[in-house]
């Protein structure tokens, strides 16, 4: 995409000017003219500010700002879908977001799928072009939407599943919020003792050139390491961090540590119920806009958000595929509840699928927010004692010399 200088003059004949992107300049003298403005120059601008552009684009990059955020997705369902039943052409809608857009990389994002579009592509198909902003559940309602006439409700039904998603993950925030505040007060409160109160009292105890109690050694020494070493502990934690987030992107280590999350305490059982809530949720939404089962199957084991549910959702796909019963597949899964298995079974035996999976999205949701409620509840009497050991831990390390000193005193007198 060039950046262009134009003028020209609209349907009223007054004259206008301004910059945009385009791929060429006969790309943008035909959406000046459909946009009823006869083009009178169009200038490329200087390969300076295009260098600029790409250095922006490749720092924003590296900073991670290049992305598209929920909300901005869910505001851009609701406008589009807003706009389609008002029957704005789909073209003209997308120039118009695409001008109001406050991101840039959406704003690029957009005027990409307006050249994709005036080129003949279908929408689907140009919206697959970009998979860090549209994912493969995006892509295929918009595809269905497209090829039954009803690309406005594809949107608002889009536009809820997103809204939804943002509640869960506003919920998440919410519960960990507390624990995480928790955790770091008590990193820094090490942190501060190790390398200013232990060192303090560690004087104190040398002054006296007695043999020290076993928690005092071991504090005196951890303290000690903590002041020479502190870099290296740094650079320990920021390599092992890095690692695993390298590790954390590959097929494998993902598959690995999304089966690892489902056993944690505590939280395990809230993630699992979390893909199951988002997975039958998706399944109704798509089963419901005419998707055929085995294609709904399979978008729904990469957007389920763990890699472990979604390998056992595809083994429920090559089970139906080879002609056995959904509800069959979904007991070999060992994911499901029997009484979600039920509900399951009535709704494949009426034809009501995509009802009974609505039904079982709410189950699982209620689960969510009564475990997320009672969350920060399970996790307080954990850091209740992780900060009594630690501060019995410290006293006992301070403390113990005192008393055998003072001890030593008495007897000595």
């Amino acid at each position: 995409m060039a950046q262009f200088r134009f003028s020209g003059r609209d349907a009223q004949g007054r004259k206008i000017s301004g910059s945009r992107q385009a791929a060429s300049a006969e790309v943008l003298a035909g959406e000046l003219l459909a946009e009823r403005i006869t083009p009178l120059s169009i200038d490329a601008q200087a390969e300076k500010a295009e260098a600029d552009q790409d250095i922006l684009r490749q720092l924003n990059k590296l900073l991670g700002r290049e992305r598209v955020e929920l909300e901005e997705l869910i505001i851009f369902c609701r406008q589009m879908y807003s706009l389609s039943k008002a029957g704005v052409p789909i073209i003209r809608a997308i120039g118009g977001l695409a001008e109001s857009a406050r991101n840039p990389y959406f704003r690029e994002v957009l005027q990409t799928l307006r050249s994709d579009l005036e080129g003949g592509t279908a929408m689907a198909a140009s919206l697959g072009n970009h998979p860090r902003v549209f994912n493969p559940l995006f892509v295929s309602m918009i595809s269905v939407g497209e090829n039954t006439g009803q690309l406005d409700q594809a949107f608002r039904q889009l536009a809820g599943y997103l809204e939804m998603e943002r509640e869960t993950r506003k919920r998440i925030k919410q519960a960990t919020r507390y624990p995480l505040f928790v955790l770091i007060a008590m990193s820094v409160a090490l942190a501060v003792i190790n390398l200013l109160v232990i060192p303090a009292f560690s004087k104190v105890f040398a002054q006296f050139h007695a043999e020290l109690p076993l928690p005092t050694r071991i504090l005196i020494g951890f303290s000690e390491f903590m002041q020479q070493w502190w870099w290296l502990l740094g650079i320990g934690i920021a390599g092992c961090i890095v690692a695993f987030v390298r590790w954390i992107a590959t097929e494998p280590g993902a598959l690995v540590w999304d089966r690892y999350k489902l056993k944690l305490p505590i939280v395990g059982p809230i993630f699992e119920r979390i893909a199951l809530a988002r997975f039958t949720r998706t399944f109704a939404m798509m089963y419901r806009a005419g998707l055929p089962l085995l294609q709904t199957l399979s978008i729904n084991s990469h957007t389920v958000g763990n890699r472990h549910i979604g390998t056992a959702i595809t083994a429920m796909r090559e089970g139906v595929e080879r002609g056995e019963a959904l509800t069959r597949g979904a007991a070999a899964s060992g994911l499901f509840t029997p009484l979600v298995l039920q509900m399951m079974a009535v709704g494949e035996e009426t034809g009501a699928l995509d009802d009974l999976f609505v039904e079982v999205a709410d189950f699982y949701e209620q689960e969510v927010d009564y475990d997320l409620k009672r969350l920060a509840d399970a996790i307080e009497p954990i850091l209740i004692v992780a900060m009594g050991i630690m501060v019995l831990i410290l006293a006992l390390g301070v403390f113990l010399p005192m008393w055998e000193l003072s001890a030593a005193a008495k007897g000595v007198k």
